[in-house]
């Protein structure tokens, strides 16, 4: 059996064009393919080895954007970026930065990291994080 590679996320979006100016502006994202649907467009951004995959939504949200870190209910709660300094890239992000959570230090946990977040221009949460590592030896998941 393949062990199947991460494609995109797709996001339904009430302006596409707004959102993937952000996304190309702020995160380095590229249209790497547009995709005609009759009156739409399904445009395809990249950076790296991620992809944003963008709709036109057709429904009104059933939800308040949740802001701070994202949603506590089932589904995504936010997408993350890496960054060499969060303070840097907030101050990069200029009036865009619409911080939903100051950043915090988990120092704690891994030494230097730390993360902000902020929302895209129709409310969907960004975490902005630096430092982060991968555990050696994770613990095997509990219960099952």
């Amino acid at each position: 059996m393949t062990r199947p590679d991460f494609l995109h996320l797709a996001l339904a979006c009430k302006d596409p064009l707004i959102i993937e100016q952000f996304y190309t502006k702020h995160f380095g994202f590229q249209r790497a393919r547009v995709v005609p649907l009759g009156n739409e467009q399904i445009v395809f951004l990249r950076s790296g080895n991620l992809y944003l995959e963008l709709f036109q939504a057709r429904q009104p949200a059933p939800v308040v954007p949740s802001g701070e870190d994202g949603p506590w209910y089932p589904g995504w709660r936010h997408i993350a970026f890496n960054v060499d300094d969060v303070d840097a890239k907030l101050a990069e992000l200029g009036a865009d930065a619409r911080v939903t959570l100051r950043p915090l230090d988990f120092d704690d946990f891994i030494e230097g990291w730390r993360s902000a977040w902020v929302a895209d221009p129709e409310g969907n949460i960004i975490e902005i994080s630096q430092g982060y590592e991968d555990e050696p030896a994770p613990p095997p998941p509990r219960g099952g």
